[in-house]
């Protein structure tokens, strides 16, 4: 058996076979001497021969043909980048949906090499199938996101958490909760804390009958108040609430651009209405001119209520609404911008109805919202 022997050339034998030619040999001569057949002389002449160009660098065709192979590599290189529009930072699990993204129109193999992706990873990815605990992480993902719209993104890991357990009965611990919210990129709050304008009386006996006991048995025995203010429009208005210990719910609140007498008698009125107690309830707050005015104290006095103070430069005698107000501002006010008194009063309303006494969960309750609570003593 006979093999056909098949020479292979190098470019630089190609180079000096046409430089051989230029300088005066003829086909049959090289033909004849090297055994170049007259096709491949052609053919290396089109590839080899020099060109001068306008600023009199003098190249061959081979050289332009691979310039334009490598314009048109570069070409393709740029316009990978910008369909997959991921940047030095981009994460490896970016990278690879961007490549399969773009896989029907360009090769995998230009893919990879563009976005620095190893082949093998690729298709290591490409064929991957979800695990169990990856189908769980994105089952509870959505719940999370529900949650976490639901309260208009107040809640953190922890209060999220609660919820979880509370509502759709996922036990897992908070740092799983951190971690998943941290793949989802929610966006963080951000809380501003003015300071607080404090008016004391000198002048009436502003006894603690509290004395920081905060766990009540039931509802209705005792009520604790306090004002805070809140900016509108460059201007402040003075937010009083009422909150009934047993299950530190908001039963009254109202807004007024004055922090007087009067907007405390309003409140305290409309949480009487609201809850009808029986006289001997505790009142207390602190020693605001507002609570120790004679005004206020007749109308603790027509109710029938007994009225405690906390003790002069101690705010954790106060300390529920205190927290109330952290939270309020923490999730709420703190993170918008108010024109009008009417858009305060609608985002309070959605607060403290909405969200605060229906959804929150709060330790104190053992992680049920204050209605809930009183729900579940009622019932």
């Amino acid at each position: 058996m006979s093999t056909k022997k098949q020479n292979k050339y190098t470019p630089e034998f190609k180079q000096t076979i046409v430089n051989l030619y230029h300088s005066g040999k003829t086909y049959a001569q090289i033909k004849a001497e090297y055994g170049v057949s007259s096709n491949a002389l052609t053919n290396w002449l089109r590839q080899y021969s020099e060109v001068k160009l306008d600023d009199n660098t003098v190249v061959t065709a081979q050289q332009i043909k691979e310039l334009q192979k490598r314009n048109a590599q570069l070409e393709e290189e740029n316009l990978i980048l910008k369909k997959a529009n991921c940047n030095i930072h981009a994460t490896l699990r970016q990278r690879l949906i961007a490549i399969r993204a773009l896989s029907h129109q360009h090769s995998i193999s230009t893919l990879c090499r563009v976005l620095k992706v190893n082949r093998s990873t690729y298709y290591k990815f490409l064929n991957h199938r979800p695990s169990a605990r990856e189908i769980e992480n994105t089952e509870i993902r959505s719940r999370i996101l529900e949650i976490y719209a639901a309260s208009d993104k107040r809640l953190g890991a922890h209060k999220i958490q609660i919820c979880l357990q509370r509502d759709y009965c996922i036990h897992i611990s908070v740092g799983r909760v951190y971690r998943l919210m941290k793949t989802m990129n929610l966006p963080k709050m951000s809380t501003i804390k003015p300071p607080r304008p404090r008016h004391f009386s000198q002048n009436i006996a502003c006894e603690n009958i509290l004395a920081q006991n905060f766990d009540q048995p039931e509802p209705n025995l005792v009520w604790v108040s306090d004002f805070t203010y809140l900016r509108v429009a460059g201007r402040f208005y003075y937010l009083c609430v009422i909150l009934d210990l047993f299950s530190r719910k908001v039963i009254a609140y109202r807004v007024s651009p004055k922090m007087d007498r009067f907007l405390a008698i309003d409140t305290l009125r409309d949480a009487v209405a609201a809850r009808n107690p029986s006289p001997g309830l505790i009142f207390h707050s602190d020693r605001g001119s507002q609570f120790t005015s004679d005004d206020f104290r007749r109308v603790l006095d027509e109710f029938h209520f007994v009225q405690s103070f906390s003790a002069k430069g101690h705010p954790y005698d106060n300390a529920v609404v205190e927290c109330f107000f952290k939270y309020l501002k923490k999730e709420e006010t703190d993170r918008r911008s108010y024109q009008s008194l009417d858009q305060l009063k609608r985002s309070l309303f959605s607060y403290i109805n909405g969200f605060y006494n229906s959804l929150r969960p709060h330790s104190h309750n053992r992680d049920l919202s204050p209605i809930q609570r009183e729900n579940l003593f009622f019932s």
